[in-house]
């Protein structure tokens, strides 16, 4: 499927990214406020960039941990199926957590991550993404903060891949097949 001709038009630029981050670093910040050591659980591949920028804004105690899921494998389709491929290396019972994830599409990962972490008995979990498709969602969840809405779309980059690329890119494309 990736080696059909694509292009990528530009969404969002890495200047309008950066600015919601320092906005969304803002309210977690006062949520967290007064935690000994905020838990961040990545949901790898697709968050790594958008963690990273979180957590070197964010003036709190932070650990990091990551969770791998797969529901979309090369494809450009969710398969429905969360499965659980990478977990975490502590615990967080009774600590404070921020789940960050790239994109909400079906909410199938979303929801399927925050069952898995509250019945681990954290102190507090909030959620937060990057980017939100609410006319694709099957599962009634949204994350509680969120960088950007966007239409229903197949986007990639700022960590965001299509069939393992365009990760890279400094902003958030649109593929369209050529």
């Amino acid at each position: 499927m990736s080696e059909r001709p694509y292009v990528i038009d530009q969404m969002i630029s890495a200047k309008a990214i950066a600015a919601r981050i320092e906005d969304l670093c803002a309210a977690i910040q006062t949520e967290f406020a007064g935690t000994d050591k905020l838990v961040v659980v990545g949901l790898l591949r697709g968050s790594f960039v958008f963690i990273a920028d979180l957590v070197r804004e964010l003036d709190l105690p932070i650990e990091v941990d990551f969770l791998e899921t797969s529901s979309y494998g090369d494809g450009m389709e969710s398969s429905r199926e969360v499965r659980i491929l990478k977990d975490l290396r502590g615990t967080i019972e009774g600590r404070d957590v921020l789940v960050v994830e790239d994109i909400v599409d079906t909410g199938y990962t979303m929801s399927h991550v925050i069952r898995l972490l509250k019945g681990r008995d954290p102190a507090k979990l909030r959620t937060i993404a990057l980017l939100d498709k609410p006319s694709r969602r099957e599962v009634d969840v949204s994350a509680d903060w969120i960088g950007f809405e966007i239409p229903d779309e197949f986007v990639v980059g700022y960590g965001i891949d299509f069939a393992q690329r365009n990760r890279n890119l400094p902003f958030i494309g649109k593929v369209r097949f050529t």
